[in-house]
């Protein structure tokens, strides 16, 4: 957590006031985003930080208590059906961890830029793209938001290539629908639009 001091130009005594920020882990599916969320949340533990951990209530594929990744790594969370639930729930929080945030609505960027306003360390992940490549929900507002991006990449299971994008095996247009290796799989540019 960085820390700013500055001296009132009223007194003598000094102010100190932490400064927030957001940083957004994003990329396709299979890439670690999780993963690396959870490295930050038990680095943040190990200083022993008071942490709010939020999941959206549509993400029950490996549990409804906790944030899971693919390989199984957990952290307890709390499931919550809209972005204005943080607000609700976030106590006396130094970091405010979201997973799955672009399952979220579109209030969720205001909500966390106002959140780093007040000091808090805010941590999201999410897919940057949705099953047809294009902006998913309100992960581009909070990309341009972020103090840090960190986009992380997986393995074409089609030519082992660096994997920037999130491809559907099944058919049908819907939007949202959940579920991990039995409906998608990481592909990079050239063979998610060329091979179909």
């Amino acid at each position: 957590m960085l820390i700013f001091i500055k001296m009132s130009k009223d007194s003598e005594k000094t102010v100190v006031s932490r400064i927030g920020s957001i940083e957004v882990i994003c990329g396709p599916m299979f890439s670690g985003k999780t993963e690396e969320l959870l490295r930050r949340l038990r680095r943040a533990t190990y200083a022993n930080q008071r942490i709010a951990i939020f999941k959206p209530v549509i993400d029950v594929r490996y549990s409804e208590l906790n944030i899971v990744s693919h390989d199984s790594n957990f952290y307890p969370s709390l499931m919550i059906s809209k972005a204005s639930d943080i607000l609700k729930n976030k106590g006396t929080s130094q970091i405010v961890a979201l997973d799955e945030a672009q399952f979220f609505d579109d209030l969720l960027p205001e909500i966390l830029e106002n959140l780093a306003q007040e000091g808090i360390r805010v941590i999201v992940s999410g897919l940057d793209m949705d099953y047809i490549g294009k902006p998913f929900g309100p992960m581009p507002e909070l990309l341009a938001l972020a103090d840090n991006v960190s986009k992380l990449t997986a393995i074409c299971l089609v030519c082992g290539a660096e994997a920037t994008h999130t491809f559907r095996k099944t058919k049908g247009n819907q939007r949202i629908m959940i579920g991990a290796k039995d409906l998608y799989e990481p592909r990079c540019r050239k063979c998610f639009y060329e091979i179909k």
